[in-house]
Formats: structure tokens, sequence, C-alpha cells
């Protein structure tokens, strides 16, 4: 039977955006990486990098999948791509419910092409304990069906409060966006120096929004900007190489389509911690 212990590959797939170093030290792995696309890095251990997806699956003994849901990912594996896995091959899906075909993998399963599956996320989540959960994996062989609830242990929840708690203080002090779900994300690492100005701003991803904010801060010199755009959403990080004062801020939240602007200062006025 496919237990927990026997999902340690000889040759394991994970179309997931992970780099190589996080998985070296496993027999031998191949990855793939659907978004973004990762850096190119030297080969480390026995990891290498798939060249597409239908590669990683024609190759793989498991394919584990590990994405986000959105468009470009629902029913990612479907009948096709059950297809071209391996006859005796297994598939861990730890992702999103509708990323796979559930019917499609119910009947790969029950036809002997694949050998196993594992999957705890599903189209439709069980509720509780008191609705009657059904789907199509129920009585497939060599299959194992879990709940949802790998992040309600108390150690994960209490990481869970940490990390939160440490990216809204990030977003507050410099603004960085990073592991948002819905805004565009904007990675700052960098400090803000002493007499500079942050300006953080969302506004409509619309033409003509930067030309208007470039005229509202165009009286000082711009040491570094970041735009990144999606969902509707643009989001610009501007450091200045000047003090600013609450007249650029208010005309800033005054434009048609500014959504809602925010300027950090390290000039007169500053109070807080580092940043």
């Amino acid at each position: 039977k496919l237990t927990p212990a026997s999902l340690a590959p000889p040759l394991s797939a994970s179309p997931a955006p992970l780099t190589t170093n996080q998985f070296s030290p496993l027999p031998p792995l191949l990855l793939f990486s659907l978004f973004p696309p990762l850096p190119k890095q030297l080969a480390l251990g026995s990891a290498k990098r798939a060249a597409s997806l239908e590669e990683l699956l024609q190759t793989s003994d498991f394919v584990s999948l590990h994405v986000p849901a959105d468009p470009s990912t629902r029913n990612m594996i479907t009948q096709t791509q059950l297809e071209l896995m391996k006859r005796g091959s297994y598939l861990v899906n730890a992702s999103r419910g509708n990323v796979v075909d559930v019917a499609a993998l119910a009947s790969a399963l029950k036809s002997g092409h694949l050998a196993g599956a594992a999957v705890d996320v599903f189209p439709q989540e069980p509720a509780g304990h008191s609705t009657n959960f059904h789907t199509e994996l129920q009585g497939c062989p060599n299959t194992i069906l879990t709940p949802h609830i790998g992040g309600s242990t108390e150690e994960a929840q209490a990481a869970i409060g940490v990390e939160v708690a440490n990216k809204i203080a990030a977003f507050i002090n410099r603004g960085p966006t990073t592991g948002s779900v819905n805004t565009p994300v904007v990675n700052v690492t960098k400090s803000l120096l002493p007499g500079h100005t942050r300006v953080l701003s969302f506004h409509q991803n619309t033409p003509g929004v930067m030309k208007e904010i470039n005229r509202i801060l165009s009286g000082a010199n711009i040491a570094s900007q970041t735009l990144e755009t999606g969902f509707g959403v643009g989001y610009l990080v501007v450091d200045l190489e000047s003090e600013t004062s609450a007249e650029i801020n208010q005309a800033l939240n005054d434009m048609e389509h500014n959504i809602r602007s925010r300027v950090l200062y390290r000039g007169a006025g500053y109070q807080g911690g580092p940043l």
C-alpha cells in the first residue's frame, strides 16, 4: 500500500516555484516551475530542472504538486496530462483542489495506469464532521485522502502568527508586499536612509497614472523606483533623496485613479524604530 514512508521517491517531480537548494539532499529530483521562471543555478546534488511539464510527467515516478489556485493552474492535470505519466507512477496533490481533474484521476487509478495517489485538497472541501463528504477518489485503489489541516498544529499556528505579524510590521515600516495573493508583489529589502522619503502608491492600473505621480514628485531626485502591476492594480515604491511634506501625500491621494498612497520618511518628524 501507498504509505507516507513510501513517498520517499527514487525519482521525484515537483512542478512548483522551488529552488534546487531546498531539495538537493534527496534522491534524484526533477523540478519544473510554472511561475515565475526560476533563475538558473548550478546543479546541486542530483536535482535537475525539467524543460517542460510534459517532460516532467513522462519521466517521473512521483509527481508532487505545489502550486497556488489561479486561472493558469485550474485543471492543470487532466486526462491528457495523466496519460503522459509513466504507468505505475504516483501523483501527490498538496496544492489546491481545482488543480487536478478528480474524475480523470479516479479513472487513472481504477484502470491501473497510476499505482497510487495521495490527496489532501478537494474541489469541494469537507465542511465538517456533520456533512456527508463525497469524492470520486473514495474507494480508489492505493489512495490516501486526508484533510487539508497541515497548518492546524500548535507549532504551525504559532509560526503562522509570527510570520503574519512580521509581514505586517515589514509593510508598515518598509512597504514590501511579499507573499501577498491579491496585490502586486514588491519585495523591498532596502532600509530608508536618513533624510530620504519613501512613497508607497496603490493605484488603478490605468495609462497616465505614472505620469501624474512623477509630476507630483518632480521636485526631488529619485534614488530608486519599483513598479509592479496585477489584479488591475499598480503598486509603486519610490525612494526620494529629500524630505517631503503633507501636501505631497495629499496630492497623491487626490489623484483620480489613486487607491491609497502613503509616505515614509526619515527626515524631520520621523518617530519610531529602524526602518
